[in-house]
C-alpha cells in the first residue's frame, strides 16, 4: 500500500514537490494494482447536530480544536479544493475506474482502490513544515495498521461530508449518501 503526502517521501524515496506529481503517482500505483491510502490535514467532514447551539461545535474527538476555528476553518477552506482537485487528477490518469473508498474495512477487503482519511495534526505533533506534518501523518497511519479503523479519533452521529461530496463531483462514485458519509480521522498528538 501507498501513502503519499504532497511534500513527503514516497515509496520509492522521491520527494513530492507538488500536487500534479503527486496525482500522477498516485494514479500509476493505482494503474498497477496497489491499493493507496491517501490522507487530508483538513477536516474532511462536519458535524449536522440537531441544535443550531452546537453547529460550530468541536466534533467528538477534537477535544480544543474545532474544525471551524482558526487553522480547522483555514485548512477546511483550502481542503474544498485540492480535494476536489486531486482526486478530478487521479481519476483522468487511471487507465480503467477503481473504487474510492471511506470505510477502511471495505477497503481491506477489496485489495484495491484508494482509501482516502483525514489526517489531524495537532500542536504537539507539528513539526517544521507541512511536509514535516505530512511524515507525521503518514507515520503515525502506518504504526497503526492493520487496525487503522479501531484509532479513528472523531465520532459524529450526523455530518456533511465534505470528502463524499468531492468523490461524487470528480466522478469516481454516485451513491448520494456519500454526502452524509464521515471518513476516519487519525490525530496525531505528538
Amino acid at each position: 500500500m501507498t501513502t503519499l503526502p504532497v511534500g513527503s517521501r514516497d515509496h520509492a524515496g522521491g520527494p513530492k514537490d507538488s500536487i500534479q506529481e503527486l496525482a500522477r503517482e498516485i494514479a500509476t500505483d493505482l494503474n498497477c494494482g496497489t491499493p493507496v491510502a491517501l490522507g487530508f490535514e483538513c477536516p474532511l467532514f462536519v458535524p449536522l447536530p440537531e441544535d443550531p447551539n452546537y453547529l460550530t461545535s468541536a466534533r467528538v474527538g477534537e477535544k480544543d480544536r474545532a474544525w471551524s476555528a482558526g487553522a480547522g476553518a483555514a485548512c477546511l477552506a483550502t481542503g474544498l479544493t485540492e480535494t476536489v482537485w486531486i482526486l478530478e487528477k487521479i481519476r483522468a490518469g487511471l487507465i480503467k475506474p477503481v473504487a474510492a473508498h471511506l470505510e477502511w474495512k471495505s477497503f481491506r477487503a477489496s485489495g484495491t482502490g484508494l482509501f482516502l482519511w483525514e489526517a489531524f495534526v495537532t500542536k504537539m505533533a507539528k513539526r517544521l513544515s507541512h511536509p514535516g506534518d505530512a511524515e507525521a501523518a503518514v507515520e503515525y497511519f502506518y504504526s497503526r495498521m492493520p487496525d487503522v479503523d479501531e484509532h479513528n479519533a472523531i465520532s459524529c452521529t450526523r455530518v456533511r461530508s465534505l470528502i463524499g461530496a468531492a468523490i461524487l463531483q470528480t466522478g469516481w462514485e454516485t451513491d448520494l449518501a456519500l454526502l452524509g458519509s464521515s471518513c476516519i480521522v487519525l490525530r496525531v498528538d505528538g
